[in-house]
């Protein structure tokens, strides 16, 4: 079998973000740009894996952990980034695929495509991507020799009027022989614009050593980099418009696709029906046959099937909402269990709770869960009717069948079939109000 290595540059400052975050932990779809990355790596269980970082990236090295992490310490050019992974592949005799931590879009098909490519040839030393941008402006040119050999790559600072021609550019990701990458890394120079070392050289070192250097084309959209915040937001939009996509070829109505927003682990079954301008955060979980109304936000969640969601919504972690359960427009869950068939429509906040099958919950029930130190537990029975404006005071149990009068404060527990009411006696004082508004006008009037 094979062997194959990754490495991931991702030890540029950033400095166009203008943040104190490394650059590579800016999140595209709810998950840092450089994992996503990682991920397509990691698709093609390579053996090797380094990371590349700068120095004093010690957030960004923690967080690749458990992967290999070698450290740039000096800006000198991609192939001075590559250089330091040595001590983790020193020897390797495998194919290892150089990728940017900054280009979350890459896909494991192109990077096999890659590796196929210089295995397919055993004269390749190199494959590099190329594509075909509308506009290739600041790309480095890619100069071929015939077919799909390369001659070599210019960068475009030190390219002639002629060669920023050129519509072939340099995709950035490549794939090298792994028995001869770091004795060609040696062999590169600094004379150019830069003053840096760039593995776009490598292909004449290739050549003194009689192997040729291929290139194959990967779609632009697959290499999009990241350097500035204008740069995030696009590659979020087309990182979206890819989640969109799966979602409906996996049997989900989207009613309109452009405002909804998936996290990068958003698991959807299929006849999901999924509202306008709806929000998933990480770790949710819809079944097939749910609806999530317009204006909702989820977030670590199970939606279970049947369930309907919102609108304007908030489910929180930990909440499990049961087949065919509603949670309508203003109610927030947290920590929440729902029973199946069990209902709370309309402006309630429910956390820390179970509810059992076919409970309703009244608009305004809220659970007072938190005393400023500690959290408490409310459990309301299957069946239980919860009134209106009601709070319920944890740590509260409401028995099954039970019922809890409108505008009630509860705690404690509340039998099965039991009744709970607590509201104090309704005064009534005929012609009040008008005297109250006689004396009100009447001191107005006098200044009082």
């Amino acid at each position: 079998m094979q062997k194959l290595a990754c490495i991931i540059l991702a030890a540029g400052k950033g400095s166009r973000m203008k943040s104190d975050l490394p650059k590579p932990l800016h999140a595209v779809a709810g998950q840092p740009m450089v994992q996503h990355v990682i991920d397509a790596a990691n698709a093609l269980n390579p053996e090797k894996l380094v990371v590349v970082v700068g120095k004093d990236m010690d957030a960004l090295a923690q967080a690749v952990q458990p992967h290999d992490v070698a450290v740039q310490d000096v800006p000198n050019g991609t192939g001075g980034a590559v250089k330091p992974t040595r001590q983790y592949l020193d020897g390797f005799d495998g194919d290892v695929v150089i990728l940017f931590g900054d280009s979350p879009l890459i896909t494991p098909e192109s990077i096999e495509k890659l590796v196929k490519a210089r295995r397919a040839h055993p004269d390749t030393g190199l494959v590099f991507s190329a594509m075909l941008p509308d506009d290739p402006g600041m790309y480095g040119r890619m100069v071929v020799e015939k077919d799909d050999i390369l001659d070599r790559i210019v960068e475009y600072k030190d390219c002639t009027e002629e060669q920023r021609k050129i519509t072939l550019c340099n995709g950035g990701i490549m794939c090298a022989d792994g028995r001869h990458l770091f004795g060609w890394l040696e062999k590169l120079s600094n004379d150019n614009v830069q003053g840096e070392y760039y593995v776009t050289h490598l292909p004449e070192i290739a050549r003194a050593d009689n192997l040729a250097t291929r290139f194959i084309e990967i779609p632009e959209e697959d290499m999009a980099g990241i350097n500035s915040r204008e740069d995030l937001a696009r590659v979020e939009k087309l990182l979206q418009n890819r989640l969109r996509k799966k979602a409906m070829e996996n049997g989900v109505t989207l009613q309109d696709p452009d405002t909804v927003m998936f996290c990068f682990d958003t698991e959807i079954g299929h006849d999901v029906t999924i509202g306008a301008n709806v929000v998933f955060g990480r770790g949710v979980t819809i079944e097939s046959g749910a609806e999530i109304l317009p204006f909702s936000h989820l977030e670590d969640c199970i939606i279970r099937s049947g369930a309907k969601i919102g609108p304007f919504a908030r489910i929180r972690p930990g909440s499990d909402i049961g087949e065919n359960a509603k949670i309508g427009n203003f109610v927030e869950t947290k920590k929440a269990v729902i029973g199946k068939g069990a209902k709370a429509s309309h402006l309630s906040y429910l956390g820390d709770v179970e509810i059992g099958a076919e409970a309703n919950i009244g608009a305004g029930t809220i659970t007072c869960n938190y005393d400023g130190f500690l959290k408490y537990k409310t459990v309301i029975g299957a069946g239980a009717f919860i009134g209106s404006n009601s709070s319920l005071i944890a740590p509260v149990t409401v028995g099954a069948g039970a019922y809890v009068g409108a505008g009630s404060a509860v705690s404690g527990t509340v039998p099965a079939d039991g009744l709970a009411v607590t509201r104090a006696k309704t005064l009534i004082r005929a012609e009040w109000a008008k005297k109250f508004r006689d004396k009100k006008r009447k001191e107005k009037e006098q200044g009082v």
